[in-house]
């Protein structure tokens, strides 16, 4: 048998506090004032203090007994509040949901993955805001924001959503004409499309190979006549024949299945960038935020 007061006894304390002697607990409790009595002295013999005074004509709580149900009152009143807060997170979502994303994956998948989300969920409003650079993770700007790569901030819930890799890559043509680099190094004597983005290192790219104490990492310095920072135009030049383009696989895998653009340097690794669903702790249990969240990680699996 466990010491002291047991969570299950805090209910009968506050009842026996608000009750003016042990015959009307008793009745308020439906159990025999011999029973009343019997788990009283139980829990004060745990706690090896009295609780509460008893005569045969009425009961009133000793300090020790006011400061435990003062206490057990504050106790069950943040259950029932839990209780409250749960209950509403099972209600349907609905109200404002501010949403913000990179600008290619926002009008790419964002923006087609939100217009079937509130064709189930009529009642959310959705603002969508897309932006070169991702906001702040600790302003209150917006309530989800989907981003590649996962977030630094402990302060933010954040939940990957789906994998995604950065792959080198380039069209054909462009290939035809200054051939295949064999290695990182032989990057920089190619025309390399620059995109401006985050707070990642322009114009540097790190690429890694093998395995464990094998595994190792060159940067190498890229240039070229073209930059931007809108990851669609930046496609597009790769598709023109432009030069050697490093992109998310989620914004050109159709371009490398129908072969007009086609693999650089396969064998060789960029950094992960997998899409990540970013919000703040305070709506940790909005129903909206969640049932967004939720049908973004199912629209977002990866189709074969």
């Amino acid at each position: 048998m466990g010491t002291g007061i047991q969570a299950a006894e805090l209910g009968f304390l506050v009842a026996l506090a608000g009750s003016a002697s042990l015959s009307a607990a008793a009745r308020e409790l439906g159990l025999s004032k011999a029973a009343v009595s019997k788990r009283l002295a139980q829990i004060e013999a745990r706690c090896g203090v009295v609780l509460v005074s008893r005569t045969t004509r009425r009961m009133s709580l000793t300090p020790e007994g006011e400061a435990v149900v003062e206490r057990a009152r504050r106790i069950l009143g943040e259950i029932e509040e839990l209780d409250r807060l749960l209950t509403r997170s099972r209600a349907l979502p609905k109200g404002l949901l501010r949403v913000n994303a990179t600008l290619g994956f926002g009008r790419s998948h964002v923006g087609p993955l939100i217009s079937r989300f509130v064709r189930k969920h009529p009642e959310v409003e959705v603002q969508l805001q897309l932006s070169v650079n991702p906001p702040p993770l600790t302003e209150d700007a917006f309530d989800v924001c989907i981003r590649f790569g996962e977030p630094p901030d402990a302060r933010v819930i954040a939940r990957r959503l789906a994998p995604n890799r950065r792959l080198l890559c380039a069209a054909p043509a462009y290939l035809a004409r200054h051939g295949h680099p064999a290695t990182p190094a032989e990057l920089a004597g190619h025309s390399c499309i620059g995109i401006r983005q985050g707070d990642e290192a322009y114009g540097s790219w790190r690429l890694s190979t093998g395995k464990g104490s094998r595994r190792r990492t060159e940067t190498v310095r890229t240039r070229g006549p073209l930059a931007t920072n809108d990851g669609e135009i930046a496609v597009n030049w790769a598709l023109d024949g432009h030069g050697i383009l490093m992109r998310a696989e989620w914004d050109i895998a159709r371009y490398l299945r129908s072969g007009r653009l086609v693999p650089v340097l396969p064998q060789w690794e960029t950094p992960e960038a997998d899409v990540y669903a970013v919000w703040p702790q305070r709506l940790q249990l909005s129903t909206r935020v969640r049932a967004f969240v939720d049908f973004a990680a199912e629209s977002l699996v990866p189709r074969g």
